[in-house]
């Protein structure tokens, strides 16, 4: 028995393979005639196999690729080339669009002569599709980029993005200038580099840990912390910094945002103020010293008719707290130019605040305010008498400013544990809780006080607390509105 087997059935093979191919398949006539085309054609263009057999591939073709399409199928069947691979759309039959690359080769005869086109498309839609919307979403960032390099680029403050690591990852033109005025000799684009930085005071050079970079890239978050920049003093600019750290969704700290602002006018206009306030203050203490002097003089003379007596009294009253008012500026100009504020030595206590609040009956009375005092016999501490008497001297008067007629003030003074503990309480119109935050601010003035037309300057609570913090205590305040208010000072003895 003779085995017989039969030559393979190439079109036979064609068929099965373009039918089951995932690519689309498309046998076209050389006029454009789709003659036969795959289900995975029919699937993308979403025509059935006998409408897409009847149409032309002019038809599918997107009106604006057609033009290009048949300039590579004359050069085709010019001889030029026998296929190529390019990028088309078609038009689907819900009218939407196909986006494929399109191979195509040209069949001869064996004479040459063409016979039909054979078309693989590859659907690149959803590619399409994708790298279009990258495409808009990229144009967004850098639009923003752009508006974000234009404000980075042009605001008058110092910005500064580091790293976690602590390198600088940017900075524009402003934070430039001051880092040529810190650096001159150039900088090495990390935190920690000493240079021309200086404290506050301008007294001492910062060191690598007290620069707010290196704070900054240890998480810690601040404002106004005030640093000069410069080695010449004549040209060296005051700069107010303040950090916030940068976090990524699990909280893990991947850098910081640091803002440097130039404050050296500001600096300069507060000194000219300080030294204009000193130098007034100073000129006007020695006459004020000599009328005090000539009317306590009247006030003890025999000659002095009952009602000259008590006009003396009344000008006496007014002269002291005059006195008190440059005291307070005095101090004040101090505290700014960063002099030593306290001579602490040993004193009795009690002597000092009695004699401070002996001097506010007289004020208590004008104003029709019960002054009411509890006082040990003797509290022995180590403290500025002067000063001492100064937080006396305000927190008084200003308890007794803000309480109404027949209120009542007072005023107590005791040891706890290593403390002198000295309380000024009043039942009068209290603070709001939106002023709470600011009343030790100096030149401060509450919105009851204006209101309520109360004289002052907004200095009496920010000496007290300077005074306070230099002898190392602690001064608290607790308001309500017409509740009232009590200070607390608390002095290490």
């Amino acid at each position: 028995m003779t085995s017989q087997f039969r030559e393979p059935d190439y079109d036979d093979l064609w068929r099965v393979t373009m039918e089951h191919s995932p690519v689309g398949m498309a046998i076209v006539s050389i006029s454009g005639n789709v003659v036969t085309a795959n289900a995975a054609l029919c699937e993308m263009l979403r025509y059935g196999a006998e409408v897409l057999s009847r149409m032309n591939v002019r038809d599918l073709t997107h009106p604006d690729d057609l033009a290009a399409d048949l300039r590579l199928v004359a050069q085709c069947l010019a001889g030029h080339t026998s296929s190529y691979r390019v990028t088309r759309r078609y038009v689907r039959a819900d009218g939407s669009t196909l986006v494929a690359e399109v191979s195509v080769a040209l069949m001869r005869a064996p004479s040459g002569r063409p016979v039909r086109f054979v078309l693989q498309l590859l659907d690149l839609t959803d590619r399409q599709t994708f790298v279009e919307r990258l495409g808009a979403a990229q144009a967004v960032v850098e639009s923003q980029q752009r508006k974000a390099d234009a404000v980075f680029g042009t605001v008058a403050v110092g910005l500064l993005l580091l790293d976690a690591d602590g390198s600088y990852a940017g900075y524009n033109s402003r934070h430039q200038d001051f880092m040529d005025l810190a650096y001159p000799d150039g900088h090495v684009g990390r935190v920690g580099q000493t240079g021309h930085l200086y404290d506050s005071d301008q007294s001492r050079a910062l060191t690598a840990e007290e620069m707010p970079t290196v704070r900054a890239v240890a998480g810690e978050e601040f404002d106004d912390v005030l640093i000069w920049v410069g080695a010449d003093p004549r040209t060296r600019r005051a700069l107010s910094v303040s950090a916030r750290s940068i976090r990524d969704g699990s909280g893990v700290l991947t850098g910081a945002a640091m803002a440097f602002q130039d404050v050296t006018e500001l600096m300069s206009a507060i000194r000219a103020k300080d030294e204009f306030v000193g130098t007034v203050s100073h000129e006007l203490r020695t006459p004020l010293t000599s009328a005090m002097a000539h009317l306590e003089l009247i006030s003890e003379s025999s000659e002095v008719s009952p009602r000259l007596h008590q006009q003396v009294t009344a000008v006496r009253r007014n002269v002291t707290r005059l006195s008190r008012l440059i005291a307070d500026l005095l101090l004040a100009t101090r505290v700014g130019a960063g002099s030593s504020l306290v001579d602490p030595y040993p004193l009795d206590a009690v002597t000092v605040v009695a004699e401070a609040l002996d001097a506010a009956r007289v004020e208590a009375a004008v104003a029709d305010v019960i002054l009411e005092i509890e006082l040990p016999d003797r509290l022995d501490a180590r403290v500025d008498g002067l000063r001492l008497r100064q937080v006396v001297d305000n927190l008084v008067a200003n308890a007794i400013g803000y309480t109404p007629r027949r209120g009542r003030v007072t005023v107590t003074l005791a040891a706890e544990d290593d403390h002198l503990v000295l309380r000024v309480a009043d039942d009068g119109a209290g603070i709001d809780a939106a002023d709470l935050d600011s009343v030790f601010e100096r030149f401060y003035r509450g919105e009851n006080a204006r209101m309520l037309g109360i004289p002052g300057t907004g200095l009496g609570l920010t000496i007290v607390r300077a005074i306070v913090d230099a002898h190392g205590g602690e001064v608290g305040l607790t308001s309500a509105p017409g509740r009232g208010t009590t200070v607390r000072v608390a002095l290490p003895r």
